[in-house]
């Protein structure tokens, strides 16, 4: 897997594609860009009163390398329709989305949990408790966006995970953290319009 592709805007375009071909019931087109296989994440936003303040719509992803075209398409509808926090994206707010692709690369296995860097790394926890073993994710770019320190940052993830226990120094040590980066790319619904336009799609 090459650790240097970089988002395109027809990547993005094709997720909306996804969610507005399933909403019309229409066939999806082959895109042109590489079916290499890359683990991925697809996050829809909604600027609920217009003036740019998005908030989260649904995200979902995955870790395990799929083939890219399948993997959007995919993910494209389940971060939109199946994401249990929030209710199913109805079509009749299409024109206040914004979608973004997150390629994940550079995986690395850090030292300790706080061997990585806020605004540069995603970071992937691992933990057991009660014979059970937890882990949950954030992206790069949430750490920044929340304002987190590395210890907010981690506190937050550990209860994501589904653990409300103590968490101390020597909880911290039992955590096995894996970093990782991304190339990303964003478009609103009107930058989407525009590259269909741009592109004679």
């Amino acid at each position: 897997m090459a650790s240097s592709i970089q988002v395109s805007d027809e990547m993005v375009s094709y997720c909306f594609d996804s969610l507005i071909s399933h909403y019309e019931s229409k066939k999806l087109y082959k895109p042109s860009f590489t079916n290499d296989p890359f683990p991925l994440f697809v996050t829809w936003k909604i600027d609920k009163h217009g003036k740019g303040d998005h908030e989260l719509r649904g995200c979902i992803g995955t870790f395990s390398n799929i083939p890219l075209v399948e993997g959007l398409n995919k993910f494209a509808l389940s971060s939109a329709l199946k994401d249990d926090r929030f209710k199913p994206i109805p079509q009749r707010e299409l024109e206040k989305l914004s979608c973004a692709v997150s390629l994940l690369v550079q995986f690395e296995d850090a030292k300790d949990c706080w061997d990585w860097e806020i605004g540069t790394h995603g970071i992937w926890i691992e933990f057991n408790t009660d014979g059970q073993k937890r882990n949950a994710t954030y992206l790069p770019e949430v750490m920044p966006e929340q304002e987190w320190t590395k210890e907010e940052a981690l506190r937050s993830l550990v209860k994501k995970a589904g653990y409300h226990g103590k968490v101390d120094e020597t909880f911290l040590k039992t955590i096995k953290l894996t970093r990782y980066q991304s190339s990303k790319k964003t478009l609103s619904y009107t930058q989407y319009l525009n590259y269909k336009k741009d592109n004679n799609q």
